[in-house]
């Protein structure tokens, strides 16, 4: 599967580094480039691609509303690259529901990969911020907690696991289902919890304490 490519970065000199890497890869097309955030929504309502690659230190609109508005719209999935790794365009970034959010001094894999995994409908977040960006960002906005009570068991069990960082493959294996079933699963969560990430759906269940399932016993 191709995996279309918007890539939104101010600096002229990095955004033809960024294409150029990512037109190097066989499975990804950059079907658009975006010098503000203005443009970005635009050309992402008009392109619909599977994921823009958003700076979030841009012109006219900052990165963190350019998301907001292309996520509400449910235009593309967002992945957010910036220069520091606990900066406040992060934190509203992930607010706005931004698939995820990766460091520019990454190694071009480990961006490629990235943009993989957020096509894929999984969150993408810094390795060395991880554990420090949970921890530190309280509740998502227009997450529901009431609505946690709607959860079935089930539900509940692939939330703890989202919020354990577990990919889609890796909930499956320790549920014992299916990886189509567990993408079920994420998309009902979501919209129970009104969330437009699943990143903010690992944020709620650490808020939440949710403890992740014991893992299924050897055979």
């Amino acid at each position: 599967m191709t995996i279309r490519v918007l890539v939104a970065e101010d600096q002229a000199a990095v955004r033809a580094a960024l294409v150029m890497i990512l037109r190097s890869e066989p499975d990804l097309d950059v079907v658009g480039e975006a010098a503000d955030g203005e443009q970005a929504v635009a050309l992402a309502l008009e392109l619909r691609p599977d994921v823009v690659l958003m700076d979030v230190q841009m012109p006219r609109l900052d990165g963190v509303a350019a998301t907001r508005r292309i996520t509400e719209a449910g235009a593309a999935q967002v992945l957010v690259l910036t220069t520091f790794d606990l900066d406040e365009y992060v934190h509203g970034a992930l607010r706005a529901g931004a698939a995820g959010f990766l460091l520019k001094d990454l190694e071009a894999d480990t961006l490629v990969a990235g943009i993989r995994t957020v096509a894929r409908g999984e969150g993408a977040l810094a390795p060395t911020v991880t554990r420090r960006l949970i921890s530190t960002f309280a509740r998502p906005e227009g997450g529901d907690p009431a609505g946690v009570a709607s959860l079935t068991q089930r539900e509940r069990e692939v939330l703890a696991a989202i919020g354990a960082g577990l990919s889609n493959g890796q909930i499956a294996r320790r549920l014992v289902m299916a990886e189509a079933t567990t993408k079920t699963h994420v998309s009902r969560i979501l919209a129970k919890l009104e969330l437009r990430s699943r990143v903010q759906a690992a944020i709620l269940a650490q808020d939440l304490g949710l403890a992740l399932p014991p893992a299924p016993p050897r055979r």
